[in-house]
């Protein structure tokens, strides 16, 4: 009961109706052009799903929801999945954010599965974009500095800096994330001065 009143309060409410075309099964005795058109339209409310489920999901993790995000992620993940298949790079962001979540809640050895998974899909791309390298690092690194292993943290933020001023310039939005987790950890070290310079680069 508790788990059905998470998932109703987190996404199952939003896509209830939406749900319903998607679990009803196309007649069978269709022409080739009218069952082309169902699986496009099918497809398209999925990925419809895929971006309402992960708003949802990072809208709760910003808002420190932690509880609230894991279903509406798992939602993202598992229609990523129906669409793009288990292996795509297009799974990382859900898994990304259901590590980001379950490390909220306290769950690092989850956390660290889901970020598992996304770095192998990552590593298996060749053609990965650098957008998704960049979250990939972050997170590492934000899960890195969780478990209190700041030198491997301060690794992956500095991999997300260079990869994220490389796509969007040195003084972009994205780039000025990983300097502000960075000067997190130097604060939490003691070492004021740097962090300092780097939240005034923020």
């Amino acid at each position: 009961v508790d788990h059905q009143k998470a998932d109703w309060v987190s996404i199952h409410e939003r896509i209830c109706q939406l749900l319903i075309p998607i679990r009803t099964s196309l007649p069978f005795l269709l022409s080739e052009k009218e069952s082309k058109h169902g699986t496009e339209q099918l497809v398209k409310r999925q990925k419809y799903i895929i971006d309402l489920a992960y708003s949802t999901a990072q809208q709760f993790v910003w808002d420190g929801k932690h509880n609230e995000a894991m279903p509406a992620a798992l939602h993202a993940l598992r229609f990523s999945t129906e669409v793009y298949g288990s292996n795509s790079v297009h799974l990382v962001p859900a898994y990304l954010l259901l590590a980001e979540a379950s490390a909220g809640v306290g769950h690092l050895p989850q956390a660290s599965k889901y970020l598992s998974q996304a770095q192998w899909i990552v590593l298996r791309t060749p053609d990965c974009s650098v957008a998704v390298q960049y979250k990939l690092h972050r997170s590492l690194g934000l899960f890195r500095a969780a478990e209190g292993n700041f030198e491997q943290a301060l690794y992956h933020l500095a991999n997300d800096i260079y990869l994220a001023s490389s796509a969007f310039g040195l003084k972009s939005i994205e780039t000025s994330g990983g300097y502000f987790h960075m000067a997190n950890i130097f604060f939490r070290q003691n070492k004021m001065d740097v962090a300092n310079s780097l939240y005034a680069k923020v």
